[in-house]
Parts: structure tokens; sequence; C-alpha cells
């Protein structure tokens, strides 16, 4: 979570959380990836959490991260929207889908077909 005083970049990104945005500036439109995908990339193979709080902390920032293509894994190749909030969840699904991602009733998306694939093969982190 971004903490009391911590250093701040233009628009009010927390410089830390760069690793995450800078895997997440990646994704191309009409993909996504999930919260552990990129986290592996930014090089914390473990910090799924820790991702979401860094996208999580771009919320009334001026940014260009397209947080959106960022999902929480549901096992049996989905991952899905994983806001509690309801206009946020909201706002995440109409971003997708203007960018052509189809998602179920529940908020799901299938990897297989708008899967990151280029994130899924690689094992190093992004410099």
């Amino acid at each position: 979570m971004a903490r009391a005083g911590e250093k701040r970049g233009s628009g009010g990104v927390v410089l830390r959380f760069e690793p995450f945005y800078r895997v997440a500036r990646r994704i191309p439109r009409g993909r996504v990836a999930t919260y552990g995908q990129v986290a592996a990339l930014a090089g914390r193979p473990r910090g799924a959490r820790l991702c979401g709080y860094a996208l999580s902390a771009l919320r009334n920032t001026v940014h260009d991260v397209p947080w959106q293509r960022v999902l929480g894994a549901r096992g049996a190749g989905r991952a899905g929207i994983s806001l509690r909030d309801p206009i946020g969840a909201a706002a995440q699904r109409a971003l997708l889908e203007r960018e052509g991602v189809v998602l179920d009733a529940r908020g799901r998306v299938e990897l297989g077909k708008f899967g990151w694939k280029r994130g899924a093969a690689r094992k190093t982190s992004i410099p």
C-alpha cells in the first residue's frame, strides 16, 4: 500500500511501484494479464498482492497506466475483475469491453483468447 510521505512522481504516482506500472504499460489493447503475471515480470514473483496495491494507488492521480488490463486469476484459464467497488468494477468492465475484451456475466475473461501471451512466456523481469 502507498504510505504517508511516500515519494511520488509527476501526477502523484508512487515511485516505488513504477516496476509494476512499466509492465502494465506493455500490455496491448484488447489483452489482459493477471496480477501475478505482472508482478513476476516486474521482478516480484510473489508480489501479486503488492501489484494490486500499486494499481489501487493510481486512484486520484494523473497517469498513463492501463490498470484495467490487469485482472485477478480465477483458475481454469480465466481471470476476472477483482474490484469490490461496484462503480469501479463497472468502469473497468466498460474500459475492457471498449478495447474488445469479452467478459462473461461474472466479469471473467478467457485467458486463452485475451491473455497477454508474451508476458506468460517470459520469466525475466522487464528493465
